[in-house]
């Protein structure tokens, strides 16, 4: 059987003292034992020998006992939620604040804002849930899961206080099924150079307030180098190392995330060029920053650079005869690259688990087994793309019959 549990309740009078009670749960009911205006110390004392009783069978509530008030009652979710918010939102990074902010408020309050927490069943979840599905314009079934998730996490608190026996919003079955989301990313040198060639054009004819924006380079950097798109944001000139040959990724969430990833020849050659052109720039500036000097933001690459460079590639092959480069392509799809490339040219797999900041193995397997479907000449292309040299004579007479052949921009 679970030990009975409880706790200290405080509340400040009018008269400027603190009075305390215990609250518990004692023979299947939540009771409640004012102490009155005693010690944190006394209230604690009071709280184990009460619950000692409990766990004994002595303990008797009193024969008057009065109906509880409404101070006693479990608080509201949005009172809870908003109690666990304020306590707890200082741990998170601020996007995660901002996306569980999101879920808190625009999603979940709307429903169990005026529920009280242990009014809340598995019944409820449910009906949760398949309201979301049934709105005019549907969250995806990921994004339905997550709001279910921070419900969990905030009615697990709920669970710990014992105000509810157990969490209603915890279990596979209060999910909504997902399907697999396509995982776009370029698979052939040819694609890639054609994007890096477009990011180029971008660069020699877009300006923005007479500053440059580092297209090529950005792109080149997700692509060789397998960032995610904050650590690229991030990335300051104090972590790039050109002469030792690394980039030292700081700006992750997991300690996984904090890594070392090789300069490789091409990524080399990009890097140089842009400190180059940057050379008043301090070691603490930023290598994609804005007009302002300020970190870049995701929307602002999703959609000045990488959208753009992806239209212009596009447009070129199609206009040659050739496939336009994969839908849905994001600063993501160019991380799944980097590894696929890395294990098509043969980068052992604990290397490249290294350097993308993976823990997990059967993540790196799925992408693995996709890599080694290349030939021996795609993969030729690839390693001699990857060291930022030009394609071979025998390699560029092969794909001549068949591939596409994109000159590297210088």
């Amino acid at each position: 059987m679970r030990p009975p549990t409880g706790s200290v309740v405080e509340h400040e009078g009018r008269d400027g003292l603190t009075y305390r009670s215990l609250r518990f749960t004692a023979y299947g009911k939540r009771r409640r034992v004012p102490l009155g205006a005693v010690s944190a110390t006394e209230a604690q004392s009071a709280l184990r020998h009460m619950l000692a009783d409990v766990e004994r069978g002595v303990w008797r509530p009193a024969a008057a006992a009065q109906a509880p008030s409404a101070s006693d009652l479990a608080p509201t979710f949005g009172e809870f939620a908003m109690e666990w918010w304020t306590l707890t939102k200082d741990q998170f990074a601020p996007s995660t604040q901002a996306d569980y902010w999101w879920r808190l408020t625009v999603h979940l309050a709307k429903f169990f804002n005026e529920l009280r927490v242990d009014e809340i069943t598995f019944d409820t979840v449910e009906r949760y849930i398949a309201a979301k599905l049934a709105e005019d314009k549907p969250l995806s079934p990921r994004s339905i899961n997550m709001t279910v998730t921070l419900l969990g996490a905030i009615l697990e608190r709920a669970v710990e206080r014992d105000l509810i026996p157990r969490n209603p919003a915890r279990g596979k079955a209060r999910r909504v099924k997902e399907r697999a989301p396509a995982r776009s990313y370029l698979d052939a040198a040819d694609q890639i150079t054609a994007l890096l060639d477009a990011a180029g054009e971008l660069d020699r004819t877009v300006h923005t307030n007479g500053r440059h924006v580092e297209r090529r380079a950005s792109i080149a950097t997700l692509t060789f180098a397998g960032l995610r798109i904050g650590e690229l944001c991030s990335l300051r000139w104090r972590d790039v190392d050109l002469a030792g040959g690394w980039l030292n990724v700081q700006a992750s969430k997991t300690d996984a995330g904090r890594r070392r990833v090789k300069v490789r020849g091409a990524l080399r050659d990009e890097l140089v060029a842009v400190r180059q052109r940057q050379q008043e720039m301090s070691h603490d500036a930023y290598v994609f920053a804005t007009s302002a000097g300020r970190s870049m933001s995701k929307d602002n690459f999703r959609n000045r650079v990488l959208r753009p460079a992806v239209t212009r590639a596009s447009e070129r092959l199609e206009a040659a005869g050739h496939p336009p480069l994969p839908d849905g392509l994001t600063p993501h799809s160019l991380r799944r690259t980097f590894a696929s490339v890395l294990y098509a040219l043969g980068e052992d797999p604990g290397v490249v688990m290294d350097e993308m900041g993976h823990t997990d193995p059967a993540l790196a397997l799925r992408v693995y087994r996709q890599a080694m479907r290349r030939d021996e000449r795609e993969k030729a292309l690839l390693r001699d793309l990857v060291d930022g040299g030009k394609h071979s004579e025998e390699v560029r007479a092969d794909s001549l019959s068949g591939g596409v052949v994109v000159e590297l921009a210088q």
